[in-house]
């Protein structure tokens, strides 16, 4: 496994709440860490079908745009009774003319599995898949989840995406309910991070 050894790597997302999560854990390895927004890199078509694929897609796109190594993060909420869904299409299910609305995607979970009649508790879990790309076409995957379940009505105001309907196994609040110090550490980008560090950093 390839070890990280420059100061500086490329966030390859332009979510700036992706980035606030991630800066602090570099920030102990003395890695800057800036987006491919703040570069104004463009973001590529997302076509694959995996969370692998896509992470893939991204970091390479951006390190050789950058000339950095490049870490990018392909995330999303897959729920079991929907067999899944959204999954890899988590974004697209918030996507809206005028941006991106992820009340109107966790409304469309909630209703698809009314619906559906799944049975309660009803599970999911947060996947995020790290990919750390270098400019000569190297890479490294990491992947970490977050157990739980989706419940409604949606609860609480931090934190960003389908946070206001997740709860993770062993607590009784939302991640949208939790401050930022909290949800972190249990966080599926926590999980991939930690096996990036022992992997590329420690």
């Amino acid at each position: 496994m390839r070890r990280l050894t420059q100061p500086k790597i490329v966030l390859a997302s332009h979510n700036q709440g992706k980035l606030r999560e991630i800066q602090p854990l570099l920030a102990p390895f003395n890695i800057a860490c800036v987006s491919a927004g703040d570069l104004g890199l463009e973001e590529p078509e997302e076509t694959e079908t995996s969370f692998a694929g896509n992470a893939r897609l991204k970091a390479h796109f951006a390190a050789q745009a950058a000339g950095l190594p490049a870490l990018s993060d392909d995330s999303g909420i897959c729920v079991d009774g929907l067999d899944g869904a959204p999954g890899v299409y988590t974004a697209d299910w918030a996507h809206t003319p005028n941006g991106r609305d992820f009340t109107i995607a966790m409304t469309r979970v909630w209703e698809e599995l009314e619906a559906a009649n799944a049975p309660f508790p009803r599970r999911a879990m947060f996947n995020c898949t790290l990919c750390l790309a270098w400019p000569d076409g190297h890479d490294e995957i990491f992947t970490g989840i977050t157990p739980g379940h989706v419940v409604w009505p949606l609860r609480g105001v931090h934190g960003f995406g389908f946070d206001p309907m997740f709860q993770p196994d062993g607590y009784d609040q939302t991640f949208g309910e939790m401050l930022p110090e909290q949800k972190h550490p249990l966080s599926h980008r926590a999980d991939a991070f930690k096996k990036l560090v022992s992997g590329c950093l420690s």
